[in-house]
């Protein structure tokens, strides 16, 4: 019996070529709606207009060409199942072996802002409905849903007699499934906008895994990674292959990266947290000040830059342990020297930093007792929260530093204290289940640094031995959210110390 397609594309390049090859080769009839019969039987491709079949005309301006029960029952029939096979016979119905669809633009119209009636218009309804029908039945029917599938198709023909591989349709289904769920994901995001409804009532993830990983983050983990359509731009252009771990790691490293994108900085990330981070007026600089902060921890950590990595600096990251290097670009001669050590992976962004923060979007967290999503912490100073609220007023060069310090701070874990002076980070204390700890160990690893410093800390003073401390350092500002009941004796702590103090009005817990 002779093999039937049916074929009703929107987009028709490759279409003509490809249903040639399914007639000549193949011996396959095909069946086609509209404007897609119509190029096929101007380029000679013999065709059966599907009015023929369904023995009704198009309706309601072609919206319904495809909708008829002949046609559904053509591609869903069970032939295993002898009441299907019966109701098909009696009817006269003939069945179908490939459905070849692919939708109308529906995501085009939104990157235009097209009007709301041409937005309902590219919601397509027959494609995806003929598509899904064929993916579920494809034990027999081959659901093909995009050009790139064409030559995988006549490839697998060509392997099985002209017949397609249950491997292929179980492939192909999934793909479809895939595609329709991404189909309307965006058009309920798309509609729930301009129809003013809650976005947040909806949440979908929509991702597809890339590869498998070795393991996750300990090795009796099973660990993958899945892109979906917000993954950057990157290349490994040295090194192993890129673990849980460290993914996790770039991860944080970009993210404070992002933070200072307009100058020259350097962030050394151990544990998925910040161990040193500066501002230089070159990446050598950067690099130095950086480093110093807590070399110890910086051995085996992953390095990021916001510039080009020359081989002067180059050369200094190689003469030490580092798990990953990263950074917008490399000159030529600086990767000729990191490739010397095979084992270390060299990161290239080849999404901008500035870009790099429209990619931050929502985090999630999945828990027995729900999925936690929220959007990520992108809190910036406001001029109408950041308050002096002391009696000593930092100087211009503080208040620089202090801004500096309170951004490592939004990326290191709660609770969180970043001891700074001039652009650089002389010592963090995290991840502390007590705030006045967390100041203890950042004045411990600044040492007598800590003179004439700066503090910043992620949450509000709950006591003042916070205060204490950090005069005990000879700290000489410090910036904080506020709001805490005891702010009031604590400003007043600072005033005896003489240390100046800005309020924010902004939290930035990480747990």
């Amino acid at each position: 019996m002779k093999k039937r397609a049916l074929i009703s594309v929107f987009n028709k390049d490759k279409i003509v070529e490809f249903a040639q090859e399914l007639t000549q080769k193949y011996d396959y009839e095909i069946i086609a709606t509209g404007s897609t019969y119509d190029i096929l039987k101007e380029n000679n491709v013999q065709v059966t207009e599907i009015t023929e079949i369904t023995g009704k005309r198009q309706l309601i301006n072609g919206k319904v060409k495809t909708l008829y029960p002949d046609i559904f029952a053509g591609i869903l029939a069970d032939m295993t199942n002898e009441k299907e096979k019966s109701d098909i016979e009696a009817g006269n119905i003939k069945l179908f072996d490939m459905v070849v669809v692919n939708f109308y633009p529906f995501e085009e119209a939104v990157q235009k802002e097209a009007e709301e009636s041409e937005l309902i218009n590219s919601i397509d309804i027959g494609g995806p409905s003929m598509l899904r029908a064929a993916a579920k039945n494809n034990k027999r029917v081959l659901a093909v849903s995009s050009i790139s599938q064409y030559p995988q198709v006549l490839a697998d023909l060509k392997d099985h007699d002209g017949n397609s591989s249950l491997k292929l349709r179980r492939e192909f289904a999934l793909k479809v499934f895939e595609k329709t769920l991404d189909f309307d994901t965006k058009i309920l995001h798309e509609l729930s906008n301009r129809f003013e409804e809650d976005t947040d009532n909806y949440f979908s993830l929509n991702i597809k895994k890339s590869k498998n990983l070795r393991y996750g983050e300990n090795p009796h983990q099973t660990a993958g990674i899945y892109y979906t359509n917000n993954t950057i731009d990157y290349e490994v252009l040295n090194g192993k292959e890129l673990s849980y771990n460290n993914i996790l790691d770039v991860t944080a490293c970009t993210n404070i990266l992002s933070e200072f994108y307009d100058v020259s900085a350097c962030v050394i990330i151990k544990h998925n947290t910040p161990c040193g981070a500066a501002l230089g007026k070159d990446t050598e600089e950067a690099w130095k000040k950086a480093l110093d902060c807590d070399p110890l921890s910086a051995f085996g950590g992953i390095v990021g830059f916001t510039q080009v990595i020359n081989e002067t600096v180059a050369k200094q990251l190689t003469s030490m342990f580092l798990e990953v290097i990263v950074a917008p670009d490399y000159t030529p001669k600086s990767l000729e020297i990191q490739k010397q050590k095979k084992n270390l992976r060299v990161i290239k962004l080849n999404t901008s930093l500035i870009e790099y923060k429209n990619y931050l979007t929502e985090e999630i967290r999945i828990t027995p007792f729900g999925t936690l999503v929220q959007s990520v912490d992108k809190g910036e100073l406001d001029k109408n929260t950041f308050k002096v609220v002391t009696k000593a007023k930092p100087t211009a060069e503080m208040v620089e530093d202090m801004i500096f310090a309170w951004k490592i701070a939004k990326h290191a874990k709660s609770n969180a204290i970043v001891i700074a002076k001039d652009f650089k980070t002389l010592g963090i204390g995290q991840g502390q289940t007590s705030r006045v700890d967390a100041f203890e160990i950042a004045l411990n690893r600044a040492c007598d640094g800590s003179k004439d410093a700066v503090a910043a800390s992620d949450g509000f003073f709950p006591a003042i031995d916070n205060i204490t401390a950090a005069a005990q350092g000879r700290i000489a500002a410090i910036i904080q959210p506020g709001g805490s009941i005891k702010d009031e004796e604590v400003i007043k702590t600072a005033d005896k110390y003489n240390i100046a103090m800005i309020t924010t009005g902004i939290r930035h817990f990480r747990h």
